[in-house]
């Protein structure tokens, strides 16, 4: 029987996970992935091999919701029965902020977890059902041993200047700092990079998917990153709105045109790529649309962009190697070329072939910057960490 560790993402309404095997090379092979949607009005289960090819499916009734502590059964059930020959000894969860407490993973026990339910406040979009997905394994599962990874994690190595806002000392104190996240898919490439270019030491990594954010690493280690205090702030999203002015939403509050409540929803659900254009949050819609709208909300994206880039180099004191991932970063050709072409006064140069063609390299022979599109794998990341930990 092959041992294996599950990879855990748990959402409000959704569960994500990847499981991969254990073996004498330590090399992590991919088993599957899949995934519980709906779970609140119509739970759908669905899981593929590592070709993507499905491997199984299951819909429970309509009207019937699903808590995570039943989907999790249902998910370890299926992989031991469903997948020949498979044992879950281990599993590793995404979880967006680790806190001051966590810069790196750590293993899950009832202090760690109380001290992330507290943290639940400052990051109320995903904590909560992070930590909800870590309590639901171990009641259905006790003793298996869990793995916390931390999005915040990574970016404890800026310096502290980064890290610190210009508030008074009992805020700081009550950890209104500058956490940065997508941590989980910075550490991998910065894992990655050398192997396609090891004399890069001023890198600056673009992590554009649905959240999107920007890393200024210096030898492979965070000094800037984009995402501030919450996963809100920095660029524009696809339904987050990036940077706002805090006077704005003061006169929006003031105004009595929102309220705290209904402020976070817009700022989270309806801004961004899909508040600028009025059309759609996907940016593969909105460079295949007509309408000017869209073609106005993918300038914007690409001109907020550039502004941090810019600020990055700076804080850099120059650049190497410019490095797109995630959804937009990894499949969007047209973004990156507009991206490109505006850093040509760093004598960054595009293959347009190359870039048509998704990389992994994208610039010219001739390039002052290499430019690379490496896709990022925050699963095996976490399976990583499990591995060198706990098994």
């Amino acid at each position: 029987m092959a041992n294996a560790i599950i990879v855990i993402n748990a959402g409000s309404t959704s569960l994500k996970f990847a499981a991969y095997a254990l073996n004498a090379a330590r090399s992590l092979p991919l088993i599957c992935r899949g995934r519980i949607a709906s779970m609140r009005d119509a739970p759908h289960f669905a899981a593929d091999d590592p070709a993507g090819q499905p491997l199984g499916q299951h819909d429970w009734d309509r009207g019937h919701p699903l808590d995570h502590k039943t989907a999790l059964r249902f998910v370890v059930a299926w992989l031991e029965t469903g997948i020949a020959g498979i044992k879950v000894i281990a599993a590793g969860h995404r979880v967006v902020l680790g806190g001051s407490r966590f810069a790196a993973p750590v293993r899950i026990d009832d202090d760690v977890l109380d001290y992330l339910d507290s943290l639940a406040k400052m990051e109320p979009s995903h904590q909560i059902f992070n930590v909800a997905g870590i309590r639901a394994l171990a009641e259905a599962f006790p003793g298996l041993p869990q793995l916390a990874c931390f999005d915040t994690s990574f970016h404890r190595t800026m310096p502290e200047a980064a890290q610190t806002y210009a508030l008074p000392k009992d805020v700081r104190d009550a950890g209104v700092r500058h956490w940065g996240y997508h941590g989980i898919s910075y550490d991998y490439i910065s894992r990655q990079l050398p192997k396609f270019a090891p004399e890069a030491r001023r890198v600056i990594v673009a992590h554009l998917g649905g959240g999107a954010s920007l890393c200024a690493m210096l030898d492979g280690r965070s000094v800037e990153t984009t995402m501030g205090f919450s996963g809100l702030s920095g660029l524009p999203m696809s339904t987050r709105s990036g940077d706002v002015p805090p006077d704005a939403l003061f006169y929006l509050l003031r105004s009595k045109l929102f309220d705290d409540a209904s402020l976070e929803e817009m700022l989270y659900e309806k801004a961004g790529l899909l508040g600028l254009s009025g059309i759609s949050d996907s940016m593969q819609i909105l460079q295949e649309s007509a309408d000017p709208a869209a073609a106005s909300a993918v300038e914007y994206f690409v001109y907020a962009t550039l502004k941090y880039v810019g600020a990055y180099v700076a804080v850099l004191g120059g650049l190497d190697a410019l490095v797109f991932t995630a959804g937009i970063g990894e499949h969007s050709a047209p973004v990156r070329a507009a991206l490109c072409r505006k850093l040509a006064w760093l004598r960054v140069k595009l293959d347009p072939q190359a870039n048509e063609a998704n990389g992994p390299r994208i610039s010219a022979p001739d390039s002052g910057v290499s430019v690379w599109v490496i896709p990022t794998d925050e699963e095996w990341m976490i399976a990583q960490h499990v591995q060198t930990l706990v098994c």
